[in-house]
């Protein structure tokens, strides 16, 4: 078998976790494979084929990784209980800053407590999470 063959082989095995884990080195990597197969079949010798799949591949993790990363953390993308943040939710039993009591969040049902210590909330009014502490929102 031709050796760029070799290299296509290697970069749809590094497709494969790209594609199962969502870590995009693996991707850089793949392209890097790709880039050894075009300089095999241009004729470079092995020396040239992985001189050219770590130059590439090394090129992407210095350049394009780092534009990437910023790029997903300034688009606002939250995720977690970060993402829970300022929803609103609907109050299912009586919450005060006293005693928890139940929210439906996010199609969950939350324990909720009051952020103000006198302030209450009965079921069916519509609140505002401020904040996760734990398993428990505090809501306004």
């Amino acid at each position: 078998m031709d050796a760029w063959v070799w290299w296509l082989i290697a970069a749809v095995g590094l497709g494969i976790p790209l594609v199962i884990t969502t870590m995009p080195e693996f991707g850089m990597f793949a392209v890097g494979a790709v880039a050894g197969a075009a300089a095999a079949g241009l004729g470079g010798g092995i020396v040239a084929q992985v001189i050219t799949f770590v130059v590439v591949s090394v090129a992407l993790l210095v350049f394009v990784r780092p534009l990437a990363y910023r790029n997903r953390q300034s688009a606002g993308q939250r995720s977690g209980i970060d993402a829970l943040k300022g929803r609103q939710a609907v109050v299912l039993e009586r919450v005060d800053g006293g005693s928890d009591g139940r929210i439906k969040l996010a199609g969950e049902v939350w324990s909720a407590r009051s952020l103000e210590a006198g302030r209450v909330f009965d079921p069916g009014q519509q609140v505002d999470v401020v904040e996760i502490d734990g398993a428990t929102a505090v809501v306004m």
